[in-house]
């Protein structure tokens, strides 16, 4: 098991992968320019195995290796909600980054966290680089993009939240009212 999902074979869906290795898509894009734009996407259903023969014959054994590698790689910019409780009691603690909509984020946040703006994020960009920051969205989903993102911008102290916001009500803080979207 991979996320809660079974680990996935080449003969998986392409939507079983993207459950099981969140940052598939970024991966696979980044190494093999696929699952980008509609030129080079991919249906949920496609197989990694169809996916490896009509995008130029790629090897999907070494896909789905890279793949694998890539997913553990993601995880060490990821903090349990257990671990993000103990950080907040440090001094100073890590500053935390809400990336969901302005709508979410009125409606339930964790306490003491910023709404990410374009200028909150050109000031941590040209801030200290060794500044603990904890990124979460709604479920997750997401998080591992916005990591890489400040990380790529030499922020190597960003991480994501584990399971997102929705995680934390569920296992830190049952007060925090949870919600479900249809688009997540």
């Amino acid at each position: 098991m991979v996320g809660g999902v079974s680990d996935p074979t080449i003969d998986s869906p392409m939507s079983t992968i993207l459950a099981a290795y969140p940052g598939a898509r970024r991966a696979l894009f980044a190494r093999y320019h696929l699952g980008g734009c509609q030129s080079c996407g991919f249906p949920d259903e496609e197989s990694l195995a169809s996916l490896a023969a009509r995008s130029g014959g790629h090897d999907p054994e070494e896909m789905l290796r890279h793949l694998r590698e890539a997913d553990a790689h993601d995880r060490t910019m990821l903090v349990e909600p257990v671990a993000l409780a103990e950080w907040l009691r440090d001094s100073p603690p890590p500053l935390l980054v809400d990336t969901r909509t302005r709508e979410e984020h009125e409606a339930v946040h964790l306490a003491d966290s910023l709404f990410m703006t374009q200028e909150l994020q050109q000031e941590l960009f040209s801030g200290d680089p060794a500044r603990v920051i904890v990124l979460y969205d709604h479920t997750g989903r997401h998080v591992l993009d916005h990591c890489s993102w400040f990380r790529g911008h030499g922020l190597k102290s960003t991480f994501g939240l584990a399971g997102g916001i929705d995680r934390w009500a569920r296992e830190i803080d049952p007060s925090l009212r949870r919600y479900r979207l249809e688009i997540d």
